[in-house]
């Protein structure tokens, strides 16, 4: 499988501050994509998600953020917004092109520095970086602070961190999705069913707790470092030509790959969320895509738990470098 930047007029662009332990990362389509959004989550933070939403004027958007910071880390989007008007990019209001980019974050202010986050120079770095090369994977960009399985706190998760996934379904059509993992929940694969990364034991192991049955078990997390700081983000794109309508169907159906990967998902403790984005003039049949998309998704969040490295104490399962 490859990753988002598999479709032609996508690319990707990651700024990380290894100090600090935050970053984000920027999916840009400069020639405008169709665009909608889907959160489930009880405890998402968002920015200019309004266009995003099918009765809404605007038709295109420019771009999506994804960043590290709590709520201080969209503004990181004003960077992305400053980028992409130097270029001409924009919708045109007859007095200005205003670039449309949605934002959404995560919460890694626990693991590094809690007074540094992004802001609009590390967006503007991160949309300066964007390529269409592979993208790269891991503890990078908004996966840089990443982590899962927070059901006893910071002292026994593990790295989360951001991976990329694509697939090719009939007629040529490609699907693909991007996915920042920073779950309270643990990470499984799909494709066994078996634990990836998640709570431990202790902070002493690598034996997994199961937090879906601990809290079964009634065991609960009460305090501020188990609320309101965890999220899974994904954006899904495809080269299918989709309505607004039909692309938040999508976004929709895509989160299916969410509940597949992460156990459990969708909390009062995460902000989850599935950017859909659809830029090209293939036809395809939409359910076919919302299968697609669910894979993608899963694989790009197993994907980046995978690949996430140690860092600030945390253990990963990536190599180190």
């Amino acid at each position: 499988m490859g990753g988002l930047t598999d479709i032609p007029g996508f690319r990707v662009g990651h700024a990380s501050d290894y100090q600090a332990l935050t970053g984000c990362t920027v999916v840009l389509c400069e020639a405008g994509a169709v665009g909608a959004v889907d959160v489930r989550g009880s405890a998402s933070s968002t920015r200019a998600i309004d266009a995003f939403e099918p009765h809404h004027l605007v038709e295109r958007v420019h771009g999506v953020v994804l960043a590290g910071g709590s709520a201080f880390g969209l503004d990181a989007v004003a960077g992305v917004m400053r980028f992409l008007e130097r270029r001409g990019i924009g919708f045109e209001t007859g007095a200005a092109r205003v670039p449309i980019v949605g934002g959404a974050i995560l919460y890694d202010l626990a693991i590094g520095s809690a007074d540094v986050r992004p802001g609009p120079e590390m967006g503007e770095a991160a949309a300066t970086a964007a390529t269409t090369g592979p993208v790269e994977e891991g503890s990078v960009g908004a996966g840089t602070g990443a982590t899962v399985g927070k059901l006893f706190g910071l002292s026994q998760a593990m790295k989360g961190g951001l991976g990329s996934s694509a697939l090719e379904i009939a007629g040529g059509v490609t699907v693909a999705a991007l996915a920042v993992v920073n779950a309270f929940g643990d990470v499984l694969d799909p494709a066994t069913g078996r634990p990836v990364a998640g709570a431990r034991t202790s902070s002493a192991s690598r034996e997994l707790a199961d937090t879906a049955a601990c809290l079964k078990r009634g065991v609960v997390r009460r305090s501020f470092g188990g609320a309101a700081t965890n999220t899974t983000l994904a954006v899904v794109a495809t080269n299918a030509s989709l309505t607004k309508l039909q692309a938040a169907k999508l976004a929709a159906m895509a989160q299916a790959g969410c509940a597949r990967a992460v156990r459990p998902v969708h909390t009062t403790f995460d902000g989850d969320l599935v950017f859909a984005l659809s830029l090209g003039d293939a036809e395809a049949d939409l359910n076919a895509l919302g299968v697609a998309a669910a894979e993608a998704v899963a694989d790009a969040i197993v994907r980046g738990v995978r690949l996430a490295r140690s860092l600030g104490g945390v253990p990963g399962l990536g190599s180190e470098r």
